[in-house]
């Protein structure tokens, strides 16, 4: 299974943004971004030309990024939403913001979406009663996840217990924190999404 093991604090220097991918490291005075806010590299200081093509490229490489997706997943989720009603940008970030490992992360069991990642890999959760240990499980209204009960007791998730409350939960799901359950109520729109990506320059790179 490919996957990227290189510097998470590379890809937010290289998008010039934070991406959120290290936890609590993001929004401390550690992050590298805030002492050096250029991208990586020999000539990261230099003055790129910002072509439309590049700034397609950048906007689809931090969307990418920000969910933990490579090229290959990513371009599959971009057809799936093309052949969708609706906006296609839209439709791949609904699509996006389903996969079980971001559900994981946005109900507050996770620091980020790569511990999450984590959490699932390593069958932590059940969906319906079945256990899931695939990341990229899709969620539907009306699913019911719950942490295993024997994995109650793990660090992650007594501290995810002890911070609930802190971080705000979509509309569109539920987190039950004495049973350490998460309800999906429906899908989510557009406008509930606070991820900070143009989508419409991801259409207009995979439709040239």
């Amino acid at each position: 299974m490919a996957r990227y093991t290189g510097a998470d604090c590379k890809r937010c220097r290289r998008e010039k943004v934070k991406l959120f991918l290290k936890g609590s490291k993001c929004d401390g005075p550690k992050c590298p971004i805030e002492s050096r806010p250029y991208p990586p590299g020999q000539h990261g200081r230099g003055r790129s030309k910002e072509s439309e093509y590049l700034l397609q490229m950048r906007e689809k490489q931090k969307c990418a990024r920000i969910y933990g997706v490579l090229e290959k997943q990513f371009r599959g989720y971009y057809e799936e939403a093309n052949r969708k009603q609706g906006k296609t940008g839209e439709n791949l970030l609904v699509i996006l913001e389903t996969r079980l490992d971001n559900v994981v992360f946005r109900a507050g069991f996770a620091k980020s979406r790569d511990m999450a990642r984590q959490l699932v890999r390593h069958g932590h959760f059940v969906v319906n009663g079945k256990k899931v240990n695939i990341p990229s499980f899709r969620v539907s209204p009306m699913d019911i996840i719950d942490v295993l009960p024997k994995s109650h007791d793990l660090t992650p998730f007594i501290v995810a217990s002890a911070e609930f409350g802190e971080k705000s939960v979509p509309a569109w799901m539920e987190v039950v924190a004495s049973q350490m359950r998460i309800i999906i109520h429906g899908v989510p729109a557009r406008s509930v999404i606070d991820t900070q990506v143009q989508e419409q320059l991801i259409v207009e790179l995979y439709s040239k």
